[in-house]
This record gives C-alpha cells, structure tokens and sequence, in this order.
C-alpha cells in the first residue's frame, strides 16, 4: 500500500513539473510573439513613411 501511495505521489509531482514546463513555454512563445508583432509594426511604419517621404 505504501508503495502505491508513493508512485501516485511520483506521479502527481512529475505531473506539476511538466504543467510548469508547458506554462513557461506558453508564457516564453507568446512574449516572442509579442515582440516580434511590435519589431513588425515599427518596421512597416517605417517604410511607410519613408513612401510617403518619396512621393
């Protein structure tokens, strides 16, 4: 009995440490996202102005 309560107990901790790991990842693509839609922005404004600039 002991020895099932200690797996589930393994179990339950291996469980937590890849939920950590998958909400880290999640939390490391969508700030790569994020900076990466703003790199984007400022990159088209910034031809656009210099469209503009040459018309």
């Amino acid at each position: 009995m002991l020895r099932k309560a200690q797996s589930a107990l393994e179990y339950l901790f291996i469980l937590a440490a890849v939920l950590i790991l998958v909400m880290v990842t999640i939390r490391v693509i969508f700030s790569s996202v994020r900076a990466i839609n703003s790199s984007v922005s400022e990159y088209v404004d910034t031809i656009k102005d210099k469209i503009l600039e040459t018309l």
